[in-house]
């Protein structure tokens, strides 16, 4: 059995996994905000599941950012601070003598649908999490693929790419207006669309005027169509996969990745284009079921 901690920004949640990959248990908890706290509150969740279950647990941890293969630290944890410089798979062993795995949320999500999620029979998978924030993962043969630097995945990273480059203002640092996340998550919906309409509204409310037909919504939606378009070119034609699953709030209120496949492929000219999109089998519920996956032998 083990046990996967999915360590939010507002909550944790935890399953336990049997050996067959069926959730025992589910359970989540508010997010204490404070490293320590949250040391504490791990430690908790896994003595209450081993005094349950009368058994040593594998656990594993998935969380915003990604970890230093030199120092064990974790780093650009952007939406949960506490974690940035802290090494918790070090810091849990002080105090627990479990087999203790940690890696990048994304990362998790795309190793769940990889390994019995609706990517199971494709080889390399690339895992789009599109939420309030935006990120991405790589899984080759049911393998996380970190990289050198923690970095594989983090397509977001990338600068919106734009048609007409001679209008770009070279700057010494890429801002995040100018990142590809800058535009395709929640927060970045929300604030486009406030400072092109002038109207507040949620993603979700956005996305459901656009299905209404409401003009703004339309427009604005249809331009956000054409840039998630042109940011997925990025993988395709760099990793080329033979899947992308899209994950996250945000991809829940997709119902056009028929229209967008068909758009990369006149961008690309590519007319057979084979790359399959995909819906996450486990949902929202990916990320945590990928970590308890972790520490298992495929």
């Amino acid at each position: 059995m083990q046990i996967g901690i999915d360590l939010g920004a507002t909550k944790i949640e935890y399953v336990l996994l049997d050996n067959k990959n069926k959730e025992l248990v589910r359970n989540r908890i508010p997010t204490p905000n404070n490293y320590n706290h949250t040391i504490l509150k791990i430690i908790s969740i896994v003595k209450d599941l081993e005094k349950e279950k009368k058994n040593n647990l594998s656990i594993g941890i998935c969380h915003p950012g990604s970890v230093d293969k030199t120092t064990g630290l974790i780093k650009n944890a952007h939406n949960s601070q506490w974690l940035n410089e802290k090494n918790i798979v070090q810091d849990l062993k002080k105090e627990i003598k479990n087999n203790v795995y940690s890696e990048n949320d994304a990362n998790c999500f795309c190793l769940s649908e990889s390994i019995d999620g609706s990517a199971s029979k494709y080889d390399s998978v690339f895992g789009v999490i599109l939420g309030s924030g935006c990120g991405g993962g790589l899984v080759i043969n049911k393998k996380i693929i970190t990289g050198s630097n923690g970095l594989s995945g983090e397509w977001s990273l990338n600068q919106m790419p734009e048609t007409n480059v001679q209008n770009l203002t070279p700057r010494p640092k890429l801002a995040f207006s100018d990142r590809i996340e800058g535009y395709l998550s929640g927060k970045s919906i929300e604030k486009n669309f406030y400072s092109k309409f002038n109207e507040k509204f949620t993603a979700k409310e956005i996305f459901s005027n656009y299905r209404k037909k409401n003009k703004n919504a339309m427009y604005f939606i249809n331009d956000y169509k054409e840039k998630l378009a042109r940011s997925l070119i990025i993988i395709i034609t760099t990793i080329d996969p033979d899947a992308i699953v899209f994950g996250g709030g945000v991809s829940n209120e997709i119902n056009f990745l028929d229209e967008i496949k068909l758009m990369i492929s006149k961008l690309i000219n590519e007319p057979n284009l084979k790359t399959v999109f995909l819906k996450p089998l486990h949902g929202d519920s990916s990320g945590v079921r990928g970590a308890a996956l972790l520490g298992k032998k495929i």
